[in-house]
Order: structure tokens, then sequence, then C-alpha cells
């Protein structure tokens, strides 16, 4: 495995973060053309992200040698990946967004402290709560008008970032093989999803626009972006990648007012400088752990 350093670590979690913070649109995207449902969206989004990690890495990948590992990996990403649009279903792109990645560095940050000793030190901590802060502005609006298809909403986004932050820890602590991570948690999410997504309906609706946002949502914000936030993982602490990660709040609330007519408050534009702000700053000090 090629060695990466925590500036290029920093910079694959920035690009990944961009990358995720398109998914939402184009799972709701999906969700009005392609006649699917969360988990019929997470399945193909795996399916694909896999085939297209398989067709591009660099050595030919041997799925019968897998470790263990990718099974709670899989799982976790399985539970994590359909909570997450099922929020965006109840709640909106930005609400869902912002409060999945919102509580993700919380429980990152307490499972590192207890479970892989790795203590925050001042530049973390204060882009943390930066961040936080950014949150907090960005969705405030929202929350204080949330009914209660917006609160089953939130409900599925902090199932959404329990599973991230599993997902994130775990992959962490075992950093050996980023690709086969990567290509075998696609795999048996898959697998988890499959039944579910049949009695669901897995078909989607015939239509350009339909391939067109599959193909996408798997190439982008998951094969790519997985495959460059496993190669962080190896150099970063967790809780440091999980608070470069909130830069994907602001682009899927950008993307929520340009697509979707999502509209932001003046205080939730001074969430997103905010956010912005706290990543960079993170982004540009990081450290290896």
């Amino acid at each position: 495995m090629t060695h990466v350093s925590a500036r290029r670590g920093a910079v694959y979690v920035s690009v990944a973060a961009t990358a995720w913070g398109t998914g939402g649109a184009a799972g709701s995207l999906l969700f009005e053309t392609g006649g699917l449902g969360p988990v019929g969206v997470s399945l193909w989004r795996y399916l694909i992200g896999a085939a297209f990690l398989l067709v591009l890495a660099p050595r030919p990948a041997d799925l019968t040698r897998l470790s263990w590992r990718v099974l709670p990996v899989g799982a976790g990403m399985a539970v994590y990946q359909t909570a997450y649009f099922a929020a965006i279903a109840h709640s909106g792109v930005a609400v869902a967004t912002v409060v999945t990645m919102g509580a993700t560095p919380v429980f990152t940050a307490l499972g590192g402290r207890f479970l892989l000793r790795e203590r925050l030190g001042g530049v973390a901590l204060g882009s943390l709560a930066t961040a936080l802060a950014g949150l907090a502005l960005l969705t405030a609006e929202s929350v204080l008008q949330a009914g209660a298809s917006s609160i089953a909403g939130i409900g599925f986004a902090l199932v959404s970032a329990a599973g991230y932050a599993g997902v994130t820890l775990f992959s962490r602590r075992h950093r050996d093989d980023p690709g086969g991570m990567s290509i075998g948690g696609f795999v048996v999410g898959a697998v988890c999803l499959a039944p579910f997504a049949l009695a669901e309906g897995v078909v989607p609706e015939a239509g350009v626009a339909s391939v067109a946002l599959l193909l996408y949502l798997g190439a982008v914000p998951t094969a790519l972006a997985y495959g460059l936030f496993f190669r962080a993982l190896t150099a970063l602490r967790a809780t440091t990648v999980s608070i470069i990660s909130l830069g994907e709040a602001v682009g899927a609330a950008l993307l929520g007012v340009a697509i979707f007519g999502e509209r932001l408050t003046p205080l939730a534009w001074c969430g997103c400088v905010l956010l912005l702000l706290a990543v960079a700053v993170l982004a540009a000090r990081a450290e290896a752990g």
C-alpha cells in the first residue's frame, strides 16, 4: 500500500466531501424521475460503485480473499446510506445532510477518544466547535419549524450518523487495505440491501435521465468519494476525517437551493461560511494520526 501523507489525506477527504455533497441531490432526483425508493437507490449505488472500482483498480481484485473486516463495514454502510436517503425523503436534502454530518463528528470524536485513544488538539477542537456552530446556524430555522415528517427525517439522519461514525472508526482501526475495504464494503452492503430492495422495487423507470443519474451516483459520490475516504483514513485520525467531511453539508445545502428551490436565511449563509472556515483550517493543519 502506497503511503499517504497527512496533507494528501486532507485533500482526499476534501474531494470526497465535495463529491458526497452531490449525492443527496442525485438521490432526490432519482426518487422523482426513476421511480426508486431509498433502499433501491442505495442498492444501485453500491453495485455500480463496486463495478467502477473493480474495473479501475490498479490490480485485479480477488473477492474470495476479502477479509472478515468488510462484513461490519458493509453492514454499517447499508444502514447509514439507506437511513440518509430516508431522511432526505422526509426532510429534504439540506436538513438531512447537515443533521447527519453534524452528529457524525460528535459520535466519531467520542468513539475515537474511548475506542481508539485518539486525542483532539486545540486546532481540531476549535474546528469542531466552529463547524458545529455553523451547522446550528445553517439548520436553525428548519429545525424550529420542523413538523412530524421533519422530525422523522431528523431521526433517520441521526441513525445514519451513528452508522457513518461506526464505519469510520472501524476502518481507521483496520486500515491496511483501503481498496479492498471499499470494494468489499460495497458488495456486502448490496447483499444486505438486496432483499429489502426487491420488496420495495429495484427496477428504475426507463429513460436516459435515470440511467445517467445512477451512473453518476455510482461513479462520483460512491466509487470516487469512498475510495478517497478509505485512503485518507490510513493517514488521518478518524475525528479529523469526519470534521473535514463536513464540507459536504455546504455543497448539499447549496444544491438544495439551486435545484430544489430550498431557501437559506442570512443566518444559514453565515453558517456556511463558518463551516467552510473550520474545514479549511483543519485541512491546512492536518496531522497524521
